[in-house]
């Protein structure tokens, strides 16, 4: 039997944790990215310090942001703790890139109203889906299409909220129509 290659095997552990698919595109990403700058070496050959001095070359280097370098760092940790299976001493000699200082902006109930006043169609149902539900974007967007799973099975992308779901879009879509049909063009 053929051993499957690093990167499949990323996948393939991201996607029996259930990972979203969001978080493998990112993880093979720089999975990909840090064994290209190590000349393509095998990440079993590399250890703390080549992770060490590809996260800090994102951010000297490729000036990345402080989310997108602990991005990289969660997907190196991933690929060495979880496929390669070893463990890597802690890395203390990362240059860390610099957390911007801002305030997250809360909106009033009254505000949030107000906004989805003003959304409208498969999008305004999306966005009152994620607002009310707690929902991802692309969970949303698999439940009201699931044509676009790209091949993996219905329990691989379960939102708990799926039975329930297919309720909220039919009655949303029977609303639409009766506010068609009324004139109203606005939901």
């Amino acid at each position: 039997m053929e051993r499957k290659r690093l990167l499949e095997q990323v996948r393939d552990c991201i996607r029996f944790k259930h990972y979203s698919m969001r978080t493998e595109e990112a993880y093979v990403h720089w999975c990909k990215r840090f064994i290209i700058f190590h000349q393509k070496q095998h990440p079993r050959e590399l250890g703390g310090v080549e992770i060490e001095q590809f996260l800090t070359h994102l951010v000297v280097n490729g000036k990345v942001s402080a989310s997108t370098q602990n991005q990289a760092k969660s997907a190196l940790l991933f690929l060495y703790k979880e496929v390669l299976k070893l463990n890597l001493p802690w890395m203390e000699n990362i240059v860390a890139a610099k957390m911007p200082q801002r305030l997250p902006v809360v909106l009033t109930k009254h505000e949030v109203d107000s906004m989805l006043a003003h959304v409208h169609g498969t999008s305004g149902l999306i966005l009152k889906m994620v607002y009310g539900t707690g929902m991802r974007i692309m969970e949303c967007h698999h439940d009201l299409h699931p044509c676009a799973q790209q091949g993996r099975s219905r329990s691989d992308q379960s939102t708990g909220l799926n039975m329930r779901l297919q309720d909220v879009v039919d009655w949303a879509s029977a609303y639409q129509k009766d506010q068609s049909s009324l004139g109203n063009e606005r939901f």
